[in-house]
């Protein structure tokens, strides 16, 4: 099996494009982002304290993570209930950067991620497949874009959906966000030692999708 690691901060592209280019490249697209989504969302319906690290420890074996394919498209169902559209709300995002800093909470994800890897050509896309979840993928990736542009692609993205957004409480949560994921203790947001730095700060979506099939192409 072939896996290839996309990292990348916040609002970089990275779900988008991956889901393109493992479209193109006949690759199981794995967004281990919506996994950490889902635990955050599960905090949100329990009431759960996020920074009361026991509470969240505790709540973990009440939690049931599936990830299905639908038409080719991943879902992602939190005990039952798929959840894909309602883990992308601002607010369960940055839940999610606040629980995926637990490191019991990556434990807990850590062997459902690499179980795909096992049995799929996998694109999985995240903060640290790289470094920890996937450390001797064939190809590794790191995402990047200006805070600016991610803010400016997420803010477009939510209101395409349907959902207010204020281009600077979008920016502001990046950065937060940014901060959260770069100086936790447990597996920071980091490029490999051996991952392919790509900025799509200047790229539209399609440049991106084809550097990063050209990229993996190379290394293949």
């Amino acid at each position: 099996m072939v896996s290839v690691a996309i990292d990348g901060p916040a609002g970089a592209g990275k779900s988008t494009i991956a889901k393109r280019v493992s479209a193109e490249l006949g690759f199981i697209y794995v967004d281990t982002g919506a996994m950490y989504r889902a635990v955050g969302a599960a905090c949100l319906e329990k009431g759960v304290d996020i920074h009361d690290k026991e509470a969240v420890i505790a709540l973990l074996p009440d939690i049931s993570i599936d990830i299905v394919f639908r038409d080719g498209e991943q879902r992602v169902i939190l005990n039952g209930r798929d959840v894909s559209e309602e883990i992308r709300m601002e607010k369960v995002s940055m839940t999610a950067s606040v629980v995926s800093a637990i490191p019991q909470v990556r434990a807990f994800l850590l062997e459902l991620q690499r179980n795909f890897a096992r049995n799929y050509n996998v694109i999985m896309d995240g903060r640290d497949i790289g470094t920890v979840v996937l450390p001797n993928a064939e190809v590794k990736i790191f995402l990047t874009a200006s805070a600016e542009s991610r803010a400016e692609r997420r803010t477009r993205q939510l209101e395409e959906k349907g959902v207010h957004a204020d281009y600077d409480t979008v920016l502001r949560d990046i950065i937060e966000r940014d901060h959260q994921d770069m100086n936790r203790e447990t597996a920071p947001l980091k490029a490999a030692d051996d991952a392919c730095i790509i900025d799509t700060t200047e790229l539209n979506l399609e440049q991106s999708v084809q550097k990063i099939i050209d990229t993996i192409k190379e290394k293949l």
